[in-house]
């Protein structure tokens, strides 16, 4: 991954299931909102192009490790080319609910070739801040299953055949992701978060560690864009 050359900035957020990350990244986008900074979010497997496919394929259990990666793969270029580059060029902030190493620690997890993987991915720009939000394996657990009615197939890995019971299935294939998460932190320089602490404590580290990257940015702010179209 090579460093952008935007005027915008990219923050990202990782983690596994029930990791918190989601939630922290809804409250810095509200604080960043909040400072004048024009934001935007994206999220992990919402590109319109692949949808319909990707769901097809998993209601008839078709995904492959491989296919899966393909798939994911797919999803994130459009995603980045037609939403984060745009704004980063733009001079947005993009927070983006996981990135690449979602696929980098998922689909190592599934068995693919982690060369592969980031050969395949080689074309993301690396972000400005990467947040990794690590928690025990038991505390996601507790959070997700209480949250989940059921799990689905694929979620809880029961394509890997390493348990016929799905929450057996799912621990594993979780504790699997957990392990390539953190092989990747020194690689790719996450900064590492405690998902278990109170989540008000959480949000104070983050911001003070965006707070400290924004002095340097000088991007597109609300009110000066407001200020314009007086």
């Amino acid at each position: 991954m090579d460093s952008h050359s935007y005027p915008g900035r990219l923050i990202i957020v990782e983690g596994i299931d029930g990791s918190g990350k989601s939630t922290q990244l809804l409250l810095l986008h509200k604080y960043l909102l909040s400072r004048g900074y024009t934001v935007s979010l994206s999220e992990w497997n919402s590109s319109p192009m692949v949808k319909s496919t990707t769901s097809l394929g998993k209601k008839k259990r078709l995904l492959t490790p491989a296919t899966f990666s393909l798939i994911h793969a797919t999803d994130f270029a459009d995603r980045l080319v037609n939403h984060i580059a745009p704004l980063l060029k733009a001079g947005v902030i993009v927070l983006a609910d996981r990135y690449a190493f979602t696929a980098f620690a998922r689909d190592a997890a599934r068995g693919v070739d982690r060369q592969w993987v980031r050969d395949l991915y080689s074309f993301a720009p690396r972000p400005d801040l990467s947040f990794y939000f690590r928690v025990p394996l038991s505390v996601s657990i507790e959070r997700i299953l209480v949250g989940r009615p059921k799990l689905k197939y694929y979620e809880a890995g029961m394509d890997l055949g390493l348990s016929n019971d799905e929450v057996e299935s799912f621990k594993l294939f979780q504790q699997r992701i957990l392990s390539e998460y953190d092989q990747m932190t020194s690689e790719f320089g996450f900064t590492v978060m405690d998902g278990s602490r109170p989540i008000e404590e959480q949000q104070t580290q983050m911001r003070c560690v965006v707070d400290e990257m924004l002095v340097s940015y000088h991007g597109l702010r609300r009110d000066w864009l407001e200020a314009q179209t007086v």
